[in-house]
């Protein structure tokens, strides 16, 4: 688990923390033994508020706002959607500004009946950033990713549910246990198949449809020759449970 730890100014982001998140992430690829990522913040007020803003006041912010983006925030992004392992977002407060990015980033989210998302970037004057043009209209459409962005209100829970920008909400109080039931499932899957899946997945959204099939006819062929595939079907013949070793 990965947890976003400044809860004293609800999770946002500095220097060091975004550092830390790019490190971790690669580390996180490279690790044969983890099988599912799930990224938290601690306490229970915020997920994630985004950009720490005293880490720029005084600065020249047009310079090093895109000199973050470019160094940071994108690279992080990047290795989220790269990365061949289930990453589920626990969304324990609010999501606002790059906090959301990187909660959209993810490719599951459950969220405590209590927390909200806010592309709050509007607020001060800014567009969204870190990937949030690119999530938003795949999830919910372009004239209601150009309400959140334009407007940038509260969205809370149960609206989120309601237009596909979370999987599920829970009770606050059931968060952890419901998230940690979806990661031990995930887990426990065939995880090399999974990673095929978010590959081709994020391939598709660029793809026309014979493009696409091509490609999953040899994304099916790499899944063919995995060790899971074998266990699967050996697993079923045998009228047994498979285990998985994402393989």
């Amino acid at each position: 688990m990965v947890t976003l730890n400044r809860p004293d100014v609800y999770n946002a982001l500095n220097e060091q923390m975004k550092l830390e998140l790019n490190e971790v992430m690669k580390s996180l690829a490279n690790d044969s033994e983890v099988r599912c990522v799930v990224i938290r913040g601690a306490g229970d007020k915020a997920f994630c508020s985004g950009q720490d803003l005293k880490e720029h006041s005084g600065k020249d912010s047009r310079r090093s706002l895109k000199q973050s983006l470019d160094t940071m925030y994108n690279p992080l992004i990047r290795k989220m959607r790269t990365m061949e392992k289930p990453i589920i977002g626990m969304i324990n407060g609010v999501a606002a500004g790059a906090g959301m990015s990187i909660a959209l980033a993810c490719d599951m989210r459950i969220m405590a009946d209590t927390a909200r998302m806010i592309e709050v970037f509007i607020r001060i004057g800014l567009v969204p950033d870190s990937g949030s043009h690119w999530f938003l209209p795949r999830l919910v459409g372009l004239a209601r990713a150009f309400e959140y962005a334009a407007l940038g209100q509260d969205i809370s829970a149960a609206e989120a549910e309601r237009v596909g920008l979370v999987n599920k909400v829970v009770p606050a109080a059931e968060l952890e246990t419901a998230t940690r039931e979806l990661a031990e499932r995930l887990a426990k899957a065939p995880t090399r198949a999974i990673g095929l899946i978010k590959r081709t997945l994020n391939k598709a959204l660029s793809s026309d449809l014979e493009t696409l099939l091509d490609y999953e006819a040899m994304i099916q062929d790499i899944a063919s020759r995995s060790e899971d595939h074998r266990e699967g079907v050996a697993a079923f013949l045998e009228k047994r449970p498979a285990t998985y070793r994402g393989r």
